[in-house]
């Protein structure tokens, strides 16, 4: 399945640069990773894929397992959490948003998958 559509709407919806899309996307549908293991996968450099990793913390989408490992937090949660942090950052009134909620809703089975293996 390509996440590309869901990919654009992480930068278009939440404003996510596009390195942190596809390390938010790539944790989400595979489960917890290292930054070695993202920026691997991604062909990235390590210290890219921590950073996005920290940052994606930082929006409240990941949490720490040790100082170089991340896992995401369930995707409905934290498209709308991030999508929240966003409205505050920029001075807009937060309210629901569709395309936001259909994030987490695509992404649910995904990552319930890679987490009951």
């Amino acid at each position: 399945m390509s996440y590309s559509g869901i990919e654009k709407d992480l930068v278009s919806e939440i404003q996510l640069e596009p390195i942190q899309a596809k390390v938010y996307l790539l944790i989400t549908c595979l489960g917890k990773m290292s930054s070695e293991s993202i920026a691997k996968k991604l062909k990235i450099s390590i210290k890219d894929a921590e950073k996005a990793s920290k940052d994606l913390m930082s929006l409240g989408a990941f949490i720490d397992i040790s100082a170089t490992e991340f896992e995401a937090m369930h995707p409905r949660f934290t498209a709308v959490n991030m999508y929240r942090k966003m409205c505050e950052r920029q001075n807009i009134e937060f309210k629901r948003n569709k395309i936001v909620d259909n994030i987490g809703v695509i992404l649910e089975k995904p990552y319930d998958d890679a987490r009951t293996k």
